[in-house]
């Protein structure tokens, strides 16, 4: 396998092959969690616009997403895992819009194939990869909005690299080190409404979901993301 370890827009407009989106904090961790309360799909959204006229053809669905990190405007939820892991969510719909994850997966038009990555579900991730065994695998870290590397989601492609190469990674300890450079905003008192500390533990879990979730599209050729179950070791 050739894997690649790209980043930001510019890395997923580069992205060929089986492409990985990777997005630790917080988009494609939150979106495992939102699968985990059993949420009847995603729908992944680049521009708010676009956002606010699918919400406006359904009532029923669910606005999530954020810009710099706090949540837009007139919408039901922000990216945060811990503020959505009470709501009522069961088989609801999720327009999901963010500064770099789902932009990650608007931008990945040479792909083959698109899937995202967490820390949450990485060995999920990893083993999906194996068995399908591609020539390629691009690995692309979205960073901050886009357009800054962020230590956690290059960590997570290292980590996930690990896994396909069946590899040695002290991952528990890199991972604690982001506490103090990576992932300090969310221990900053000043910003819990915006950065709970909750989602830092949230979105640094190990393997806690066993599937992976993929983008395909719709009736009406619209990018949606589904859950796939994997049997993981």
């Amino acid at each position: 396998m050739d894997i690649r370890i790209l980043h930001l827009i510019d890395g997923a407009k580069e992205a060929e092959g089986l492409t990985v989106i990777i997005d630790v904090f917080r988009a494609f961790s939150l979106e495992c969690y939102l699968y985990a309360k059993e949420v009847e799909c995603i729908i992944p959204i680049g521009n708010i616009e676009d956002a606010y006229a699918l919400k406006k053809e359904n009532k029923d669905r669910i606005l999530i997403g954020e810009r710099n990190g706090r949540k837009c405007e007139g919408f039901d939820y922000g990216n945060s895992p811990s503020q959505i892991i009470d709501a009522p969510l069961k088989g609801k719909t999720i327009i999901h819009t963010t500064s770099a994850g789902t932009q990650g997966i608007a931008n990945a038009k040479k792909s083959d194939e698109i899937i995202t990555g967490s820390f949450v579900n990485a060995k999920a991730v990893a083993e999906y990869i194996k068995r399908k065994n591609p020539e390629i695998i691009s690995l692309v870290c979205m960073g901050n909005r886009g357009i800054r590397e962020a230590k956690e989601d290059t960590l997570c492609a290292c980590y996930i690299k690990s896994l396909i190469l069946n590899e040695d990674l002290d991952i528990a300890n890199k991972i604690l080190l982001l506490k103090e450079d990576g992932g300090e905003h969310f221990f900053d008192p000043k910003n819990q409404d915006v950065f709970p500390e909750e989602d830092f533990w949230m979105c640094t879990k190990l393997n806690i979901f066993p599937f992976v979730l993929k983008v395909k599209k719709d009736a009406m050729n619209r990018d949606i993301i589904v859950k796939e179950d994997i049997c993981v070791n």
